[in-house]
């Protein structure tokens, strides 16, 4: 009988992906699942559809403080680059951040994505890469099929194009899944993959 390695309930950890509309357009749907699953990650839910205002509202604004936060991390960000912020006032800043977001992610169709496995959202967030794009590591998403900044998309007055979100971390992955998902639209299966990535490998050899 084949035993599982300690800490099995890693592999059950889910995380929140979406294609947003410039991956779509551009054809990089397949690309991001590839990464994926390259990696060892199961999809357990997938669904085509294109955003209203008010579920990216509900999206962006799960966490109540989010606008505020978001306001003046953007308002920092634009002082150390030695530029004026649109807004100096982080509230005005994070709604104006938002109407950019809501406005960008309701542009088209966008494919939502749950992954499944072992430490998913840090493996998620690892490969996806950092916000900015041109801050981003050669080797993630990110840093591969983007050459967009935060500067461009400033000057532009819209939100950046990153291809993908991510789920930030556990609780907000647990969040926004229950917000675009269905519980009978998360599958439960068994992958020939997760055979070797979670159970004991000389079991598997009969040692």
């Amino acid at each position: 009988m084949n035993t599982l390695i300690k800490e099995t309930g890693h592999r059950n950890e889910k995380t929140l992906v979406i294609v947003k509309p410039d991956g779509v357009q551009r054809g990089l749907t397949g690309e991001v699942i590839k990464r994926f699953e390259r990696v060892g990650l199961k999809l357990v839910g997938l669904k085509f559809i294109v955003p209203t205002k008010e579920s990216i509202e509900k999206h962006y604004t799960t966490d109540p403080g989010w606008i505020e936060k978001t306001g003046a991390r953007n308002i920092k960000s634009a002082e150390e680059k030695g530029l004026d912020p649109v807004s100096h006032d982080p509230q005005e800043m994070g709604g104006i951040v938002l109407r950019n977001l809501v406005s960008f992610m309701t542009s088209g169709p966008v494919v939502a994505m749950v992954w499944q496995g072992a430490h998913a959202v840090k493996i998620v967030r690892k490969l996806v890469g950092s916000t900015e794009p041109l801050s981003s590591d050669v080797g993630t998403i990110r840093g591969d099929f983007v050459l967009d900044s935060y500067d461009m998309s400033e000057a532009q007055g819209r939100a950046v194009r990153n291809v993908v979100h991510a789920s930030g971390c556990i609780e907000e992955a647990q969040s926004e899944i229950a917000q675009w998902f269905n519980s009978n639209e998360i599958i439960e299966y068994s992958a020939i993959h997760e055979q070797i990535l979670y159970q004991d490998f000389s079991d598997l050899l009969g040692k």
